[in-house]
């Protein structure tokens, strides 16, 4: 790590955000001596980024901090493809009105993360189809495809694993990689954007772009991708048992947003407080050291500060203070998520309806288990009801709650 001489590629390292670099000399050399421009794409496929993009989120606000200027780069054109790498199946084309409204919708969750204005290390936010909707068909293919070779993409992973898995994969998407390739390359000749980053099942794309550079314009630009981040046990980051865990304060309360973090297993809270907190990290050194039921106090501490950077210091706090009081005092708090009910409700029906279950066959094995209780009460009857006259508690194990209240 210390052989880095640039801030910017030390505090990469040291935080645990390099998987790999396309030229670690060269690009420490220019960081060392200049502010460079790095872009991340972000394709708007739901109204919300979920927890999945927080690692590039926060790679953008390192680049920030670091001295260097961050390019957000919004996917209002490549979004209207859809980009294959590691996906199973196509994905469901958007209109062009859905992806304006949820890029405008995404947008809105940066603003907490990175300093945006017109100053050299100011981070801007661009969209791609202002020149991807502009292309010509022909003039592409001939300025453009020329420089790429069939055989060279089949043979990239994020290919070749759909068509060993003999899935389809349209022509439509295979033109994914060109054109984020032609991204890197715009940008490079528009904002003088010099590095490209993003998560490993990148790295074909980002390799594309460097090379669509050089022999296009000549240009010298880079790319760096960050590690799977997987859970201790092999999950998948961001994935709960009642679905993704979105940014957006729309989308998910900052009580389930912090309990989220809360949860985090044992094995993962030093990682993810180097990658998701501004936590010192000497001070992380000393959390992540804790024993037995000590660690409890640093998987707070981790979810007061991923809260606070997400959804504020004052949507932390409170969010802090409901899980006190619904786990130390046994009370209801404000933040739990809620359902209105007119007179009674079904136990299944209220999981569904809480988030806390994703369907009534898992409400009902979750009830079954033993795993399901009405005001700290274990119900044993799939039928059950509730009837709710009063604000009534309902929780899915040890850890995740909602609450009914009278409609």
């Amino acid at each position: 790590m210390s052989a880095y001489s640039s801030d910017l590629l030390r505090l990469l390292a040291e935080r645990g955000y390099i998987h790999q670099l396309t030229d670690a000399a060269g690009l420490d050399a220019l960081a060392a001596k200049q502010v460079v421009p790095g872009y991340i794409g972000f394709d708007p496929t739901a109204p919300s980024l979920h927890v999945g993009s927080l690692v590039q989120i926060m790679l953008l606000r390192r680049l920030q901090q670091s001295g260097h200027k961050p390019i957000v780069l919004m996917g209002g054109g490549t979004g209207k493809i859809g980009d294959p790498s590691f996906k199973d199946e196509a994905r469901r084309l958007l209109t062009d009105d859905v992806i304006a409204d949820n890029v405008a919708s995404i947008k809105t969750v940066f603003e907490r993360f990175l300093t945006f204005g017109d100053g050299p290390t100011d981070a801007v936010m661009l969209d791609n189809a202002t020149w991807l909707d502009k292309l010509e068909y022909i003039p592409f293919l001939r300025d453009v495809g020329q420089h790429f070779s069939v055989n060279r993409m089949l043979g990239f992973d994020s290919v070749k694993l759909r068509l060993d898995r003999e899935q389809s994969l349209s022509f439509l998407e295979f033109n994914y990689m060109i054109l984020q390739a032609y991204d890197f390359m715009e940008l490079s000749r528009r904002a003088g954007c010099r590095l490209q980053m993003g998560g490993s099942d990148q790295w074909g794309n980002i390799v594309n772009g460097i090379e669509l550079a050089r022999r296009m314009d000549g240009t010298e630009v880079f790319g760096i991708t960050t590690p799977l981040i997987t859970t201790a046990d092999g999950g998948k980051m961001g994935k709960t048992m009642s679905g993704a865990v979105w940014l957006n304060a729309d989308q998910l309360s900052a009580y389930e947003y912090w309990q989220f973090w809360r949860n985090t297993d044992d094995r993962d809270v030093g990682r993810f407080l180097r990658l998701f907190t501004d936590l010192p990290l000497d001070e992380i050194a000393r959390l992540e050291a804790l024993q037995g039921a000590e660690i409890n106090d640093a998987k707070k501490v981790l979810a007061d500060a991923a809260t606070a950077l997400c959804r504020g210091e004052a949507a932390a706090a409170d969010a802090a203070e409901t899980a006190r009081r619904t786990f130390e005092e046994g009370a209801a708090g404000d933040d739990l998520p809620t359902h209105a009910v007119t007179g009674t409700i079904a136990v299944v029906d209220a999981l569904v309806a809480l988030g806390l279950a994703a369907s009534k066959g898992e409400a009902r094995r979750l009830i079954k288990g033993g795993g399901a209780r009405i005001d700290g009460e274990r119900v044993a009857d799939e039928g059950a009801t509730i009837a709710v006259s009063a604000p009534v508690r309902v929780s899915a194990g040890k850890k995740h709650h909602g609450l009914l209240t009278p409609g």
